[in-house]
């Protein structure tokens, strides 16, 4: 599976797309609709996944829905991946683990050095230590992508959770 990064406005939000024997997913279609249509042209697009609806996130997902007749969170596991419930920095934060890959795209759950905020009014502080002490039972080699910033590594990343607990 390739892993394509498109770096899109308004916040600098990671939209990415995974592509594998000429199908595509779309991850996070956070804004710039034509952009990531030119960037899937050739490919079937299997799925539109949103880790979480804030609007930063998914300002391009009604238009890609229309031209691509899907909706988005079908969950239909193309490429093999398992959803993992991650709230914390909102009530609907999802993130989509590929095993065979070892990649989490934990859209503003995890970041490079840091984790998502907890201080808007549908966030939840205890919700998300909840969720980093489930992450923390997964392998420390998985690659993290985040919905913003450089992937990292998960291992890395627990280091800095017991800044949390």
């Amino acid at each position: 599976m390739k892993i394509e990064t498109l770096v899109l406005p308004p916040l600098e939000n990671n939209c990415y797309l995974l592509k594998q024997d000429n199908q595509v997913i779309i991850i996070d279609p956070s804004s710039n609709p034509e952009q990531i249509i030119n960037a899937c042209k050739g490919y079937e697009v299997l799925e539109i996944l949103v880790t979480h609806h804030h609007f930063d996130h998914i300002g391009a997902l009604k238009e890609l829905e229309k031209y691509y007749h899907l909706k988005h969170n079908e969950f239909k596991n193309t490429f093999g991946y398992r959803v993992i419930k991650t709230p914390g920095h909102s009530k609907d934060s999802i993130s989509f683990y590929f095993a065979k890959e070892k990649a989490l795209f934990s859209g503003d759950f995890i970041f490079k050095d840091g984790i998502g905020r907890t201080d808007f009014p549908e966030s939840n502080p205890l919700e998300m230590l909840d969720s980093l002490a489930n992450i923390k039972t997964y392998p420390d080699d998985i690659t993290v992508y985040p919905g913003h910033g450089p992937w990292t590594n998960l291992g890395q990343e627990k280091r800095h959770f017991a800044l949390y607990f």
